[in-house]
């Protein structure tokens, strides 16, 4: 007797379409190939989402002076060592009139913010929301929301003269990454990139090194000097103290 194969049932058109568009918006893509052709007014009211979010972005930012962005995880613990070193690096870096941007939500964001906030300085929060973690943290004193994670990246890496990576997840390292490729590729000023914590950044130093420097050959060895690895705050303010104000906007 001969066997018929039935081959698995695929979703409808339309159910495809809409679970697609489901992930569109949380990835916050700007068009996605299903709506270019629908002639309905999302494709156009979606770029001026965009545009508005960058005029609001550069005319908040424009008002800014001195500013360092500091970058981490949004799930780093309230009392961890992490956690109160960002904190202090606030509170120093506010003692010294510097502006600190952070992405405005919890974790590493919030202590830096905490820091900066009781020490009486200019606290900067760019926030954007997502589905666990993320929502504003009670010491930003100037804050702005993104819909949009590249328009939201582009305001963090346009003025500072300074970036400190904590310890983070994909959206930090994303973010490190972003901050220096442009670097390296002159997009950006070189300004200091210090990435806090050797028992965390040391694996990723040592795979730049090895396997995408020795054994790939895919970056100069002048690219890994482009980043440091600090341990306290008080190694990363001597790296700060000796940066100057960027013009780069």
């Amino acid at each position: 007797m001969a066997h018929t194969y039935t081959s698995p049932q695929r979703p409808a058109p339309w159910q495809h379409h809409r679970e697609q568009k489901k992930y569109a918006k949380i990835r916050g893509e700007i068009i996605h190939p299903h709506d270019i052709n629908k002639r309905n007014g999302i494709v156009s009211w979606r770029i001026f989402r965009v545009m508005s979010e960058l005029v609001d972005g550069y005319e908040m930012l424009s008002g800014l002076s001195r500013e360092v962005t500091i970058f981490g995880s949004a799930r780093t613990k309230p009392g961890s060592r992490y956690y109160n070193e960002a904190e202090k690096l606030g509170r120093m870096l506010a003692k010294e009139h510097y502006t600190v941007l952070t992405g405005g939500g919890p974790g590493i964001m919030e202590a830096a913010n905490k820091g900066v906030f009781t020490a009486g300085g200019q606290s900067i929060g760019l926030n954007i929301q997502l589905p666990h973690e993320q929502r504003s943290n009670p010491y930003v004193r100037r804050g702005l929301g993104f819909h949009f994670f590249f328009t939201r990246k582009v305001m963090l890496t346009s003025p500072s003269q300074a970036f400190v990576f904590f310890p983070g997840g994909f959206g930090t390292l994303d973010e490190f990454f972003e901050v220096i490729t442009l670097v390296q590729t002159q997009k950006m000023p070189r300004v200091p990139v210090i990435l806090f914590g050797e028992e965390y950044w040391s694996a990723l130093d040592v795979f730049l090194r090895q396997e995408v420097l020795e054994h790939h050959e895919a970056v100069e060895i002048k690219d890994l000097d482009l980043y440091s690895i600090v341990d306290n705050a008080d190694q990363a303010m001597r790296i700060i103290r000796k940066t100057k104000e960027s013009d780069y906007l």
